[in-house]
């Protein structure tokens, strides 16, 4: 089979290599699924390079999502049959062929979603759904704006924050994507945040935005703690920017808000039940249809380093999905 190893730490992916490897063989409590979608995620970027804070042992494939087929299953595998429909996976494997992965972590793929769009929604809604109920606790009515508006998990944060009735500010750099959001997902306002947005939210919102979703970090972390509003809550979720910012203490002190962190795969394993409580949200909601995840791009396993860069130059309106099967 084809995967795409990673055979040492380098910037410019020039670790990574497409290489023909053995079929592998599920173990006790695994399956193996048929690849047939895989998204890009930033962590999947940050793997490569040894930037992350899982940093799996060399040689490793990267793909911490895709979607497919069950192929085979081993021992003691009851949950699932052969030709079942399944998304999920594991922090890595799924750039590849063919993928093995625990049962535990499989779901049934929603039968509303493509392959593709199967494989992009689960990280990106899964950190939406806990910023904005878990830890934000929003409300019908609340203003949230939304960084970053046009990547991933902040695409995937404007659409479930309309599903929960608040009203969304999409902010981005680009004018070009900002109209296809407002096209395609209908925000109450978009906000081009080149040389400045706090201005314009405090106009759209009369006091500030009751919550800031922020994956970007940097600049754009620090002009957020200059228009949230009182009694708001500043959505730590990543540092897309490269600049890991800080905040004087006494400004949440002064205006009354909150810096609230959010990983959402870690509160899962902190709060197992309420982490099942949250895959079962964001599962239902793509299988009743009332999320939709956007794929920008569909590229063969091959032009993997093209997927790559699409989400590295911030190219990308929702999600790039490499295809083995093209």
């Amino acid at each position: 089979m084809r995967a795409l190893v990673v055979e040492r730490l380098a910037p410019g992916y020039a670790g990574c290599e497409l290489r023909d490897l053995p079929l592998p063989s599920p173990g006790p409590g695994e399956v193996r699924v048929k690849v047939r979608a895989a998204s890009v995620n930033f962590p999947d970027l940050l793997m490569t390079r040894g930037e992350y804070q899982h940093r799996p042992a060399l040689p490793f494939t990267p793909g911490m999502e895709m979607s497919g087929e069950v192929e085979a299953l081993g021992e003691g595998v009851t949950r699932w049959a052969i030709g079942d429909a399944v998304v999920g996976g594991a922090k890595t494997g799924g750039f590849s062929e063919y993928a093995v992965a625990p049962a535990v972590a499989l779901r049934p793929k929603p039968a509303r979603l493509s392959f593709a769009e199967a494989s992009s929604y689960g990280a990106a809604y899964l950190t939406a759904y806990v910023a904005l109920v878990r830890r934000a606790q929003a409300r019908p009515g609340e203003w949230v704006l939304v960084h970053g508006a046009a990547g991933g998990v902040g695409l995937a944060c404007v659409d479930l924050a309309r599903r929960l009735g608040c009203r969304v500010i999409a902010a981005s750099a680009s004018d070009d994507k900002l109209k296809v959001i407002e096209e395609e997902y209908a925000p109450d306002a978009v906000v081009n945040v080149t040389g400045g947005f706090r201005d314009e939210v405090k106009a759209i919102t009369g006091r500030g935005a009751d919550i800031i979703y922020d994956p970007v970090g940097g600049d754009v972390f620090d002009e957020s703690v200059r228009c949230i509003a009182f009694d708001g809550r500043l959505l730590v979720v990543g540092f897309t920017s490269g600049r890991i910012p800080t905040v004087s203490v006494n400004m949440p002190l002064i205006k009354g808000f909150s810096v609230v962190g959010v990983r959402a795969g870690e509160y899962g394993r902190q709060f197992p039940e309420r982490g099942a409580e949250n895959a079962e949200a964001v599962w239902r909601l793509a299988d009743e249809g009332l999320i939709r995840p956007r794929v920008h791009a569909e590229l063969p396993l091959s032009e993997w380093r093209e997927g790559f860069d699409l989400l590295a130059g911030r190219k990308v309106i929702g999600k790039a999905v490499l295809r083995p099967d093209l």
